[in-house]
């Protein structure tokens, strides 16, 4: 069971953003997007500060769409917003120190998705460390290690995370030694993300009720993307410019996680428009074409927007 539950105005309107965005797209093949689309509704219960308590907001379930939305794919830098909320989870227990230089990485990790500052925070997770390939009994303590992350999300027993792998760490070249290992011959122990899993942590996220009220605010803080054209400008890779916030116009706030890679393009956004009720979108698009198309990911957001008008 879905945190969100389906409405069949969504239904219909998020089945004509879809066929929208195939008929401008037209390479864009059915099986090569996934998308969760939330709609918040007055009176809207997320970014609150953390005013609503967490058994209070997990008992309201908000109005959403699906397509593909169980599916996993592999999701790029989109799985820093997994080691975020794991590193603010490990502090507030005491499994961790607080350090300056955690603070500086995980920053890094998601104002500008810096894959050396994810190396970093990953280790600080598992307590492992990169290097040359390891006999076999070291070897399998290390994975054992390595998975602590995964087997945080399980514990919490959400149904959108029984089949989401969230243990490798981000790269620019490519993994090598006893990383290279842990992905497994064909990379089948790559990370791997549904839409529908992506929703529900930033949900809890906007919601408040991811770790603690101040630490959402402070991994909100964090998101929020400016969209005023001469900061885009001044750095060109924002994570705005063909991705969600490229959707949406500059007076909306946008609070978001993009991944990008040579075959994947995708975002995750909480957004909230003048006169209109907020909404949460989280869009995986593959194919190696589609990852260097910055026009798709904010055609379906213009749609969606335009949606959010007639609910």
């Amino acid at each position: 069971m879905t945190f969100f539950h389906k409405d069949e105005r969504l239904e219909t309107l998020g089945d004509r953003v879809l066929q929208a965005t195939w008929a401008e797209f037209r390479e864009l093949a059915p099986n090569q997007i996934a998308m969760t689309w939330i709609v918040y509704d007055s009176p809207v219960f997320v970014n609150t500060g953390g005013a609503i308590r967490p058994e209070e907001f997990w008992q309201r379930s908000p109005r959403g769409f699906a397509y593909r939305g169980v599916e996993n794919i592999y999701p790029a830098s989109v799985v820093k917003l997994f080691y975020l909320v794991a590193a603010h989870e490990w502090l507030e227990r005491g499994m961790i120190p607080p350090s300056a230089e955690l603070d500086r990485a995980m920053r890094d990790m998601i104002v500008d998705s810096s894959n050396d500052a994810t190396g970093l925070v990953v280790d600080v997770l598992s307590g492992t460390t990169g290097g040359p390939e390891l006999p076999p009994a070291p070897f399998e303590t290390w994975k054992y290690q390595r998975n602590i992350v995964n087997r945080y999300f399980q514990s919490l027993n959400w149904s959108e995370f029984t089949t989401i792998n969230v243990n490798q760490k981000t790269w620019c070249d490519g993994p090598y030694g006893r990383e290279r290992s842990f992905y497994g011959e064909n990379f089948d122990n790559r990370n791997m993300l549904t839409t529908n899993a992506t929703a529900r942590l930033l949900h809890s996220i906007v919601g408040g009720v991811a770790v603690t009220p101040e630490r959402s605010r402070s991994m909100m803080e964090l998101m929020q993307r400016s969209l005023n054209p001469s900061d885009l400008e001044a750095d060109p890779e924002n994570q705005v410019v063909g991705f969600i916030g490229g959707g949406v116009p500059q007076t909306a706030k946008v609070w978001s996680k993009a991944g990008l890679m040579s075959r994947v393009r995708h975002d995750a956004a909480y957004v909230e428009l003048p006169d209109l009720q907020p909404f949460l979108l989280v869009i995986f698009t593959e194919g190696k074409s589609h990852s260097n198309n910055e026009a798709i990911l904010p055609f379906v957001t213009q749609k969606i927007s335009e949606a959010m008008k007639e609910i």
